[in-house]
């Protein structure tokens, strides 16, 4: 029988709705010329075949007992999945800044595979870029990593793959389904009775991890802090997206100085950003903190390639009301820290194993609950994806740039990714269309105080 989507993998295909797409992606940015449609898309599907979850559907399960499968499609077609664009004239950042929003603002065909590519010309200087979107169910950002690096290539001289022979499995039966649904519902206790004996094994190592999941619990509990006008509240169904651009040898000379991390300094960077752009809103930022999720990736060695969800996370406090960089740094590299040996991790990680057991129609009331939830919980979401320090190729182009992009949640207007490649540091904005038309004095604030941080760590 084929793989069954985990309980996380399922919370991202019940949360979305009207509003509320979940898909996550990035935009790549080669040197030109662009290749033709026809060659890019030969060279895509010379790919998939190290990336079968790219050509299988989401197949439920009869009555919505078990949770659902990946099939094959039996219906693949490219055609479908990658699309050719190219932005207006002067086709500068602005423009193309307004394409990616519009197409990261359209949910994707639950139908067919997950996914679409982008191909986009009219870029200054000869360059055209390559939009990627795959729904949060299929990837997180460590596999999202795996698959940039399975769709180029470290050598711009690579030979071309070889064309693929795939052909679809046949789809299980009915029969099969229903047997398949019965087995999984059977095993719920017999898991439920390993995990009991496991504790009765090891009741030292279970009590401490019980004890770290119980404060992780508990932080989920705490209602955010000072929540704002702007940070929190209905969204509409369109997206922005803004980027922004740091130098990675600059953070790591602040991280080296300071005794702290490159995950801390971002972070302490868009603390300062925060501040700045709330602060020429209007609204108040002393003595005030803001509440972001951030995910902590749980994806073991060997499970780098594996696609689907492997992710946690904490609930940290970013202190905007602090006004000198470094001891906005000082009191997020601290706070991370008490985070990390708090096991603070394991409370959301100890929610969604818990709901392994659970029937999906218990599920997806329980999603949608936390997803109602989440202006409560949260101000805005971080997310941090380290990326390869090697110049990548597409079809013998380098690839100059690498923007994440980071769905917003019910509730929350405004998230973050953060990518490192080749040297650079690039934050992916996404906001709300409606409720955030300024996102892109955002972007420049996270420049400006990624800039100030750097300075006064130098000093």
């Amino acid at each position: 029988m084929a793989d069954r989507l985990s309980a996380l993998d399922c919370a991202f295909l019940q949360i979305e709705n009207e509003t509320q797409q979940m898909h996550v992606g990035w935009l790549m940015a080669f040197d030109g010329p662009a290749p033709d449609y026809g060659e890019f898309s030969a060279h895509i599907e010379s790919r998939l075949d190290s990336l079968p979850r790219y050509r299988q559907r989401i197949q439920p399960m009869p009555l919505g007992v078990a949770r659902p499968l990946w099939v094959d499609d039996p219906h693949f077609s490219l055609t479908h999945h990658l699309r050719h664009s190219a932005i207006p004239r002067p086709g500068g950042e602005a423009q193309l800044r307004t394409l990616c929003g519009r197409v990261m603002g359209q949910r994707l065909d639950r139908d067919r595979p997950l996914w679409e590519m982008w191909l986009i010309e009219g870029l200054p200087r000869r360059r055209w870029a390559v939009l990627s979107k795959v729904h949060h169910a299929m990837i997180d950002g460590v596999s999202g990593n795996d698959v940039l690096q399975l769709m180029l290539d470290a050598d711009p001289e690579a030979p071309p793959s070889p064309a693929s022979a795939w052909r679809p499995t046949p789809p299980p039966s009915r029969r099969a389904l229903v047997g398949s649904s019965a087995a999984w519902t059977a095993r719920i206790p017999v898991e439920i009775g390993r995990a009991l004996v496991g504790g009765v094994r090891s009741p030292i190592t279970s009590t401490r991890t019980a004890a770290a999941r119980a404060y992780g619990v508990g932080q989920i509990g705490r209602a955010a802090t000072h929540p704002t006008s702007v940070l929190n509240g209905p969204l509409c169904p369109h997206r922005r997206w803004a980027w922004a651009r740091g130098d990675l040898a600059e953070v790591k000379a602040a991280k080296n100085a300071t005794g702290s991390t490159v995950n801390d300094v971002v972070l302490a960077a868009i603390t300062g950003a925060f501040r700045r752009y709330l602060a020429g809103r209007g609204e108040t930022v002393e003595d005030d903190l803001l509440r972001t999720l951030v995910p902590v990736s749980l994806r073991l060695p060997h499970e780098h390639g594996q696609l689907g969800n492997r992710v946690t996370g904490v609930l940290a406090e970013l202190p905007i009301g602090l006004a000198d960089p470094l001891e906005r740094l000082a009191a997020v590299s601290g706070q991370l820290d008490h985070l990390k040996r708090s096991g603070a991790a394991a409370g959301i990680d100890a929610v969604f194993s818990a709901a392994d057991f659970l029937p999906v129609g218990v599920m997806v009331v329980g999603g949608r609950v936390v997803a109602r939830t989440g202006q409560r919980l949260v101000n805005t979401v971080t997310t941090n994806i380290p990326g390869p320090q090697q110049p990548l190729y597409l079809l013998g182009r380098r690839m100059r740039e690498v923007f994440p992009y980071v769905p917003i949640a019910e509730g929350v207007r405004i998230s973050i990714g953060i990518a490192t490649y080749n040297g650079q540091v690039a934050f992916g904005v996404t906001g709300d269309y409606d409720a955030v038309p300024d996102l892109d004095m955002l972007s420049v604030a996270i420049e400006e105080s990624l800039g100030e941080l750097v300075a006064a760590a130098a000093g």
